[in-house]
């Protein structure tokens, strides 16, 4: 009987082996009955398991029943020690009913246990819970009856469980291991592989055995404490080795080891020869797929493609294919692994042929893994190539454009950066056509060392067809190099005559200002008229001078606009001219010619002012030969005042504005010198009349006295 079957039996603890011993060192079996009423046959049932436990030894000593019948009715009591008559009449020696204090005395009038001891084939005494010790160790009973012995039942349950699933499944491993490691042997003598060689044990080995150790220990570690009498509060109970059968436990563990030993041994055995046999067949696997799809599907790549696009999706057909092998070559890394492994801990006869299958193996791989790294750096390098020649396509497009687009710029600056503009974009072209070249002349290179592996041999490809497109279009991107450096000759030799107009046009423009300026200094500077004859010739002599440097800038900027007119005409720019420059020029030199003749007639009357004024203050009045006559004075009077109104007077341009040299500060300076000089000469005047008037009197006096 198994502890599994009657489980919820032995849970609800009708009767349990505490592990205690009465003084004959038999074994106390308590029956605790409760105030329910406990039936007979589950109490049967238990009491049978129970007694199956110990040994027949320990059964020959002789049994102590305590049937503690406090929580419970007499005639349950009384059933319960006739049944023990017919369930354990020989082993049990002692039966002793725990009564409740003054409860059955009556009762137990009625019947005397002690006059049914022949007949019931031991003693019954009743006796209370408090004198139970007159007749058993209190270090042997448990806490309900005072004593000191810890036992927990729930516990007791559980490792039970554990000793007869670690007994049951123990013996059937057991069997089944020796059964497996003795088929072995015969297939090794006989050198077959047997059909059995796939059985495998019910349990695992390792798990039983963790469970037989971990079972040992606990029956060890309660036989030790029970030694020492234990106490303490601990949850175990001292069993000896006869209860708990633990030399049984040993020699499972014993001889479920060395079973176990042997069956590890077939089982790397039986791992090698499998392990063997798998490998050899992946091994052909992957060789047949190398030397088979796989160089098929290379035999067939070996475009190049004719753009970006086309060698993009050779790149990608080329990954697919890469993709398959990765999955081989992986398989190939792994069996490596593996036979190097076997290799190391290999038997002399498996060496060889390990050896054969790595070495056939390396092989296929590295040449196939050799040709996929050859296919896709030439697939790489024409993807290059072909970007490089759309980039240089591209890049001769945008210069064409440059080149046949109309040329408008504002100015000279911006020709200049166009021109330096356009210079960067062909020394781009040039280094992108040097790069073409070269990435070119790299994928002629790898194109001719490619080879195919077929039927056991190299085989060269041809690459004609690739080799005439690289040089197809190399060549068309040279002539169209070439076409572009011609139109940029042209362009550069348009655009230099373009900087020297706008020069032209920028130099008119500055002499233009630089007459105008001369305009300005003419009218705001050149005011003065001098305080004599010899200063006013000296300025007429600066004036001249002033005027040379007008009519060399002036014919400065004519020159320079007649040259654009030339420039313009060799441009062909119908549409551009000197524009306003040179009305501008002409008006400013019309303006400065004006102004400078009215300059030069005002100096020229005051130089003719300031000599006749120098000629009339000379001449003495003392002297009739030396005087001035009245119409020089008259002349000179009159030439003052058309100076002085002169100086009044604007100068008027040829679009009838009018500007006034100097300011009217400047005006009223001038016209004071004037008026200065022209006091002076009154003067001269009123002193020579007054000297004619003497002279006249003088001379109609002497008159008389003659007479």
């Amino acid at each position: 009987m198994e502890a599994t079957t009657i489980l919820p039996l032995l849970k609800k603890k009708l009767a349990f082996l505490s592990g205690g011993k009465d003084r004959r060192s038999g074994l106390i079996l308590t029956i605790p009955l409760c105030t329910e009423q406990t039936s007979m046959e589950e109490l049967s049932t238990t009491l049978d398991y129970l007694l199956g436990i110990p040994s027949e030894k320990c059964k020959a000593r002789g049994f102590t029943v305590i049937v503690d019948g406090r929580k419970s009715q007499w005639n349950i009591v009384k059933t319960v020690v006739l049944m023990l008559q017919n369930v354990i009449p020989a082993e049990v020696s002692l039966v002793c009913v725990v009564k409740p204090d003054e409860f059955w005395d009556k009762k137990v009038t009625h019947f005397c246990f002690w006059k049914e001891k022949d007949r019931l084939g031991f003693e019954v005494i009743l006796v209370s819970a408090n004198k139970l010790t007159r007749y058993i160790e209190p270090c042997q009973l448990t806490d309900e009856f005072g004593g000191s012995l810890t036992y927990d039942h729930l516990d007791w349950v559980n490792k039970r469980l554990v000793f007869e699933k670690f007994t049951k499944e123990s013996t059937s491993l057991l069997d089944e291991l020796t059964v497996i490691n003795e088929n072995e042997k015969v297939c090794q003598a006989e050198k077959e592989r047997s059909s059995e060689s796939n059985i495998l044990p019910s349990f695992d080995p390792e798990t039983v055995l963790q469970t037989g150790h971990e079972l040992l220990s606990e029956l060890q570690q309660r036989r030790f404490n029970g030694s020492e009498g234990g106490g303490g509060g601990t949850t175990w109970s001292p069993m000896d080795d006869e209860l708990l059968a633990q030399p049984q436990v040993m020699k499972l563990l014993d001889s479920l080891r060395e079973q176990y030993t042997k069956y590890q041994e077939v089982c790397r055995q039986r791992s090698k020869r499998s392990q063997l046999e798998e490998i050899q067949i992946k091994v052909m696997q992957v060789v047949n797929w190398l030397e088979g799809p796989g160089t098929d599907q290379l035999r067939t790549q070996w475009g190049i493609g004719d753009s970006i696009r086309a060698s993009q999706a050779l790149q990608q057909k080329h990954e697919e294919i890469e993709s398959q092998h990765s999955e081989w070559f992986a398989v190939y890394v792994e069996l490596n692994q593996q036979i190097a492994a076997l290799l190391s801990a290999g038997d002399e006869e498996d060496l060889m042929e390990l050896k054969s299958l790595q070495q056939q193996l390396s092989d296929v791989c590295y040449r196939q893994a050799s040709q996929l790294e050859s296919r896709q750096n030439v697939l790489q390098s024409a993807h290059e190539f072909h970007m490089t020649a759309q980039d240089l396509s591209q890049q001769l497009d945008g210069l064409l454009g440059m080149l046949c687009a109309d040329v408008a710029p504002a100015d000279g600056a911006a020709i200049q950066q166009t021109l330096k503009h356009l210079e960067e974009k062909l020394k781009s072209v040039e280094g992108a056509l040097q790069s073409l070249r070269e990435k070119g002349q790299v994928l002629l290179d790898q194109m001719s060392t490619q080879t195919s592996f077929s039927y056991g041999k190299d085989v060269t490809i041809e690459n004609k067809e690739n080799i005439d497109h690289i040089h197809s279009v190399t060549e068309d991107m040279q002539l169209r190099k070439q076409r572009c450096e011609d139109m940029v000759d042209v362009r550069r030799l348009k655009m230099l005559q373009m900087v020297q107009l706008f020069k032209c046009e920028e130099d008119a423009s500055q002499a233009v200002e630089w007459l105008g300026e001369l305009l300005d200094a003419l009218l705001k500077t050149h005011i003065r008229l001098g305080d004599d004859a010899q200063e006013t010739k000296v300025l007429l002599e600066k004036h001249k001078k002033f005027v040379d440097v007008a009519q060399s800038t002036y014919d400065y900027g004519r020159q320079l606009l007649q040259a654009t007119v030339v420039l313009c005409q060799s441009l062909r720019c119908t549409t551009r001219s000197s524009g306003d420059t040179l009305p501008r020029l002409n008006r400013v030199w019309k303006q400065f010619t004006v102004t400078s003749d009215e300059r030069q007639h005002r100096l020229e009357m005051a130089s003719a002012f300031h000599t006749a004024a120098e000629k009339i203050l000379r001449e003495s009045p003392e002297s009739a030969e030396m005087m001035v006559d009245l119409e020089t004075y008259e002349e000179f009077d009159t030439m003052g005042k058309s100076l002085m109104d002169r100086l009044t007077v604007p100068v008027i341009f040829p679009d009838g504005s009018e500007q006034f040299f100097g300011s009217p500060g400047d005006m009223a300076s001038s016209a004071e010198n004037i008026r200065d000089r022209m006091k002076l000469v009154e003067e001269k005047r009123f002193l020579q009349e007054e000297a004619e008037q003497r002279l006249d009197d003088n001379a109609l006096e002497a008159g008389p006295r003659e007479t």
